[in-house]
């Protein structure tokens, strides 16, 4: 749903087609909030960056190399606060900046989470935000600042299996307290005119029941998976009036839809959609209830959301693995979807992006989305690349990546899998690849390499795989039970030892993935399931493909020491195998890469990248000569 932290990502195209990503941006009034170089600034051009007014200098938090996250500014403008974190961490600071002639810093507050201004009656801007420890997030405060300062806690969550974040209406009348886990949610609604009454209860939390909250016209938008059949819809009801009983049904969407997003206007709700693997924007008219339901070019595959505040156009970015984000406007007057004019990006027609199915081992179609240069000859013997995920509900990542782009450029082909685990068709999808169905993401992963050897892309001794974080359990989970399919395989912050971690009630997120991976600590059911693919677990002497872990060593989220007994007992697998094999056999190589620093994932580590490649090139007998010398284009070494 993106409503936790809607960060505006732009990319801009430098001379030799450099990218560089910018972070957090916020137009507010007649100014432009965004950091330039260690500064947090503001600028009432944002095109003109050598006009600007320095807020605050990042420095002056000693941190290493700090970057701005995320920026909210005062109704008024009085103030504007930011959070800051580093790339080595996931801890962040929010600063708070009076804007006076001389912009001073008013306070920090360590380990926040999320955060939002309102403003009470008396006319002072009141900062609400939220506590995080160990990854946990329970705690909301609200503070005050100038002559009357305070700083007060004044909602605990009780229940360590959920996570607490704010979010402010579009229209900014309420602030909500939204508290989920996996699977559940219960929403507060703080009234933007009167911040320090009591939270109003929308409705109850009810086990398997999610709904997110916008406000119009004195209506609750309530987008909710309640009812049959259990997917998104979207309902509303009087706000005076927010209990379940009261809602009204509003929208219904297509089977096998993911709601990307939604976006509210004065006359119209917005829809992001993802449709049977392609993405749709429907644009519901709240006056007549009409719908218009756009169908987006077939090469885009993920939305990039625009902080906007213009009542009259619905801006967004589309993006894929291999295109850089693109923008475009839909504008309510004429009904109509503009697209950025310029120069056309030559990747659209040097490349070809197909929407494939493989059909699992219980009749279950799959879809996948490929990617490869049209005049590729004999896609046989060309390499493969093939991505997966699989957890939580959540998309396979498919924002553009330079490095992605930079092989399909050297004649690789790209696979993207999205097995069941994930959410592309909709909430049903993860539902069918969790907890005791784990196994039906694997058994989609095995059905879709295979399918993709079958019609002609590459051939086993050319197929590597990549995976990040819980993407791990199921790459970890085919390299025991079907390595003659894969040639090497790249891991990034792995979970490879899911029994052993879910034991362990000590770890900060133990008790919140219950939802996802069950609790064998109390359940013998789902203890017995987990050692069936556990990658940990079914470790055993036989023939391995080359796989290349790159871990973080102060990780809270996947605990080095599992990743580290994973590689250990794998060496020693392979070794025991390499004793009974003939002679000539070539062992795999095992390469773990522990970096400094505890963030879970740095997507822009050039170090990283370059290893990754590297290994893969090393690994298919490939000489990567170009390749570097293509990818200084797009990176900064």
């Amino acid at each position: 749903m993106d409503a936790f932290e809607k960060v505006r990502t732009k990319l801009e195209t430098q001379p030799q087609e450099e990218y560089e990503i910018i972070n957090a941006e916020v137009k507010h009034g007649g100014f432009v909030y965004y950091q330039e170089g260690c500064c947090l600034v503001r600028s009432k051009d944002e095109e003109d960056n050598d006009n600007y007014e320095v807020l605050f200098n990042l420095e002056e938090l000693k941190l290493d190399q700090p970057f701005i996250d995320c920026i909210r500014v005062a109704p008024d403008e009085k103030y504007v606060a930011a959070k800051i974190r580093t790339e080595d961490s996931e801890a962040s600071t929010c600063i708070v900046v009076k804007l006076s002639d001389q912009p001073v810093m008013e306070t920090s507050f360590p380990n926040v989470s999320s955060f939002e201004w309102v403003k009470d009656e008396e006319d002072e801007d009141v900062l609400f935000y939220t506590f995080q420890r160990n990854l946990r997030c329970h705690d909301v405060y609200r503070a005050t600042f100038g002559d009357n300062k305070r700083n007060e806690r004044f909602y605990t969550e009780k229940d360590p299996s959920y996570f607490v974040f704010l979010y402010l209406t579009k229209d900014s009348r309420f602030l909500t307290i939204n508290i989920m886990n996996k699977t559940t949610s219960e929403v507060w609604l703080i009234d933007g005119l009167s911040p320090w009454d009591p939270p109003v209860l929308i409705q109850k939390r009810i086990h398997g029941v999610l709904y997110y909250v916008e406000h119009r016209d004195d209506e609750l938008y309530i987008l909710t998976n309640v009812g049959e059949p259990t997917e998104f819809k979207l309902m509303r009801t009087a706000a005076d009036t927010p209990a379940i009983m009261n809602w009204d049904l509003f929208f219904t969407m297509k089977r096998n839809t993911k709601v990307v997003d939604l976006d509210m206007f004065k006359d119209h709700c917005v829809l992001f959609l993802k449709h049977s693997n392609l993405l749709y924007v429907n644009v519901i008219g709240l006056a007549d209830d009409s719908v218009r339901s756009l169908k987006l070019p077939p090469w885009a595959c993920g939305f990039i959301m625009d902080t906007n505040s213009d009542p009259k156009n619905c801006p967004f970015q589309l993006c894929s693995p291999i295109r850089p984000p693109k923008y475009y406007t839909y504008k309510f007057a004429e009904g109509k979807l503009f697209e950025e004019t310029g120069h056309e990006d030559p990747i659209t027609k040097s490349s070809r992006v197909l929407r494939l199915e493989a059909k699992s081992k219980d009749g279950k179609l799959v879809p996948m989305t490929v990617f490869h240069k049209t005049d590729s000859e004999d896609l046989q013997k060309k390499p493969l690349l093939v991505h997966v995920y699989g957890a939580y509900g959540m998309d396979l990542k498919m924002n553009f990546r330079p490095e992605r782009r930079v092989l399909v450029d050297d004649g690789w082909i790209l696979a993207y899998c999205h097995v069941r685990g994930g959410g592309e068709l909709g909430l049903q999808w993860h539902a069918d690849g969790r907890l005791t169905k784990k196994l039906n993401g694997l058994a989609d992963l095995e059905a879709c390499i295979k399918t993709l050897h079958d019609q002609g892309f590459s051939q086993p001794s050319l197929t590597t795989l990549s995976a990040f974080s819980a993407g791990g359990v199921l790459a970890g989970a085919l390299c025991n039970s079907n390595p003659e399919l894969l040639r090497a395989v790249t891991l990034e912050a792995p979970f490879l030892d899911v029994l052993n971690t879910m034991m362990d009630t000590t770890l900060p997120l133990t008790l919140e993935e219950i939802e996802e991976w069950g609790n064998p600590s109390s359940e013998e059911k789902h203890k017995n399931y987990i050692k069936r693919y556990c990658p940990y677990q079914n470790i055993k002497p036989q023939h391995y493909p080359s796989i290349h872990i790159t871990a973080y060593e102060n990780d809270e989220r996947v605990p080095l020491k599992g990743i580290i007994n994973y590689t250990e007992k794998l060496k020693e697998a392979i070794t025991e195998h390499a004793k009974v094999t003939s002679e000539g056999y070539q062992t795999p190589n095992i390469i773990l890469d522990i970096q400094p620093g505890g963030n879970h994932v740095i997507e822009d580590s050039h170090k990283k990248i370059t290893a990754q490649i590297k290994f893969l090139y090393e690994e298919l007998g490939l000489d990567s000569t170009s390749v570097f010398e293509d990818l200084k284009k797009y990176l900064k070494f």
